[in-house]
């Protein structure tokens, strides 16, 4: 095998130095193919060869941390490529025999026995072997005509050519198990980043996908001629219009016991003089253009606070609901009020400070904001809970933790 090898690399060598301008076009197409041919064939012998060093464990016996690491410094190939290589010989090695001939004589590539072979299994796990045995011959076939990336599209098809009786089944099957892969894998994912920013990124399932590009494909297409947005620029402004929409139905459920909605806060002297810089109820700071804008908005809600961060007024966007009670609570507390919880506002639920069954009102002096981990520790554990003289909660700690019981705030959250 070796001295075959060497003869062939010799005659390979030959011919590198050949004055192709003098090739005429015929002999130059017939030249790619042969060493077409040629390259098929050879990687028929190194894949054969990789897959045996790979069962043999050499790599590992040689210091390596596998065979695809081995190949890397061996070959001086790209991890990636060292790791395709392996996968590859192992698709060769479990294709069947006629797979393996093929590309052998030259007539597949290699990524071709890939597709193949991953076609061949999944028409002998449905069809079953014989059945299997006629796809090879037809995917073989169809691989002297199509590309990798066709012959897998067509070889999805291949049921309904050498089985069409079990092609129906088969399809229900797949579909069923691509229904099951779709909505194990479908997620968003929205990560923080510094200035109010959020990545947003995910996987839709078909039903989602479609129903997001029907709603912002009408909203992407350019303004105009002046339109100078990117197109990521214009999905961003449309996903956008898309929650203002939503907002301004009215038919959104309640988060945290409030409808959905935006609280944009300023000082009483600014509002007085001209509406100015302002925070959103999570503390993020607006910039005066913005803050105006909103403010055009019937759904943006206007609040006025005192110097010490005291709630005066609470713009109503309705009449008897107990919302402006809530807004009042978030302004105040701007989030989960036990000391050093970071929780925002809309993970909390209202606190009566005296407990409702005792007799304790409904208001705002009676009331702090809590997130769900630390409203159950308040009522199961022996921390008190009352308004400083500012108004603001404060938390007195159980005496075996604290023996001397002083009370503590939460200070992660902005005041105004």
């Amino acid at each position: 095998m070796i001295d075959e090898l060497a003869r062939a690399e010799s005659a390979v060598a030959a011919t590198a130095g050949a004055a192709t301008w003098a090739i005429s076009e015929h002999d130059l197409i017939a030249a790619i193919d042969a060493t077409h041919r040629l390259q098929q064939r050879l990687a028929s012998v190194q894949l054969a060869a990789v897959r045996e060093l790979d069962g043999r464990g050499t790599a590992m016996a040689q210091g390596a941390s596998s065979t695809a690491v081995w190949l890397r410094d061996r070959l001086r190939l790209s991890v990636s490529a060292a790791r395709r290589l392996v996968d590859l010989a192992a698709s060769v090695d479990a294709a069947p025999p006629g797979v393996r001939d093929a590309l052998a004589s030259g007539a597949v590539s290699g990524e071709q026995v890939r597709v193949i072979a991953d076609a061949v299994a999944t028409v002998s796990a449905s069809a079953g072997v014989e059945v299997a045995d006629k796809a090879v011959g037809v995917l073989v076939e169809w691989a002297e005509q199509f590309d990798p990336s066709l012959l897998r599209r067509m070889a999805t098809r291949i049921l309904d050519h050498v089985a069409p009786d079990a092609a129906e089944e088969a399809a229900r099957v797949a579909l069923e198990a691509e229904a099951c892969r779709t909505a194990r894998d479908r997620h968003v994912t929205l990560s923080e980043q510094p200035g109010g920013r959020l990545r947003l990124a995910g996987t839709l399932d078909a039903e989602a996908a479609a129903l997001l590009r029907a709603v912002i494909d009408p909203l992407t297409a350019p303004s105009g001629p002046g339109d100078s947005r990117t197109p990521g620029q214009r999905r961003h402004d449309a996903l956008a219009d898309v929650c203002r929409l939503a907002l301004r139905t009215g038919e959104l459920p309640e988060h945290g016991g409030d409808p959905a909605q935006i609280v944009v806060t300023t000082s009483y002297d600014r509002l007085t003089r001209h509406l100015d810089a302002g925070s959103l109820d999570v503390g993020l700071q607006l910039t005066p253009d913005t803050v105006r804008r909103l403010a055009c908005d019937a759904a943006i809600l206007p609040a006025v606070l005192g110097g010490s961060g005291q709630v005066l007024d609470v713009g109503r966007q309705r009449r008897l609901i107990t919302g402006p009670l809530r807004r009042a609570l978030v302004l105040r507390d701007r989030g989960c009020a036990f000391p050093g919880c970071d929780r925002p506002p809309r993970w909390c639920a209202a606190h009566h400070i005296r407990h409702w069954a005792d007799g304790g009102p409904t208001s705002l002096d009676n009331a702090v904001l809590l997130c769900g981990h630390h409203h159950r520790h308040v009522h199961q554990s022996d921390w008190a809970v009352h308004l400083g003289d500012d108004g603001h909660p404060e938390f007195v700690p159980p005496a075996w933790l604290d023996p001397d019981q002083l009370p503590r705030r939460n200070h992660y959250h902005r005041r105004t």
